[in-house]
């Protein structure tokens, strides 16, 4: 039997991690590809965006969980830093440069 292959968004790939928590249900996964590839990206950056193993983990679970819910969107995420095709906001550039002082 061949692998499915589920897409993934604009400016990342699919994790392994994510891929394989989506091919666990057919719900979650025709939700997953009935989103746009901007939505799908948004869940993908916010998944892998954590350091921790554990917080990355929870992510995952959680995405997974707010599909089921019928989420289109990671609720209170900042955004994917990431894109190309557009400028990052003053107010994100400014949520980023208070996280980046708190690491210091």
């Amino acid at each position: 039997m061949m692998n499915k292959i589920i897409p993934g968004g604009t400016a990342h790939k699919l994790p392994a991690d994510l891929q394989k928590a989506l091919s666990v249900n057919k719900s979650v996964l025709a939700t997953w590809e009935s989103l746009t590839p901007l939505a799908r990206n948004e869940w993908i950056c916010w998944v892998t965006f954590p350091k921790k193993m554990e917080t990355r983990k929870e992510h995952v679970k959680r995405t997974i969980s707010e599909l089921k819910e019928g989420m289109r969107r990671p609720c209170c995420w900042i955004g994917c830093i990431h894109r190309k095709d557009k400028e990052i906001s003053p107010s994100i550039k400014g949520i980023l440069a208070k996280k980046s002082k708190k690491a210091k």
